[in-house]
């Protein structure tokens, strides 16, 4: 337990220096769109509020934004099973196959409903496998 919460702790520590050197980076080489008064005092506390709000705060606000999160996800999955779908409908339609056409009927609900299913069907294969 005391080897766990050690660690706890200097993760904390590496965050909140990191955020003081990424105050003081900014401050330095980037003044035209991060401006911060009070030299090093203004730095290490800016870097240190920015730290503990990090370790404090982040966790609440990632479990507040997973359902967009989540929700980017799918969207991002649509579209690109969305282009690989283009994709082999594009190829079924050159000239060296005569034989075999694909095409998605209804529109926008008939490519997002085909999307759906081929997304959640290769993403069970894929966690199946």
């Amino acid at each position: 337990m005391a080897q766990n919460s050690t660690s706890l702790l200097a993760r904390a520590i590496i965050k909140i220096i990191v955020n003081i050197a990424v105050v003081w980076f900014l401050t330095n080489y980037f003044s035209q769109y991060f401006t911060l008064t009070g030299g090093l005092q203004g730095v290490v506390i800016a870097g240190l509020l920015l730290g503990v709000l990090n370790i404090l705060v982040r966790p609440v606000l990632e479990i507040l934004t997973l359902p967009i999160k989540l929700f980017a996800t799918l969207i991002a999955v649509i579209i690109v099973h969305g282009v690989l779908i283009q994709v082999a409908v594009w190829l079924l339609q050159q000239p060296f196959n005569s034989t075999i056409v694909l095409t998605i009927n209804g529109g926008l609900v008939g490519w997002v409903f085909t999307m759906c299913i081929i997304g959640v069907s290769n993403w069970v294969a894929k966690e199946a496998t």
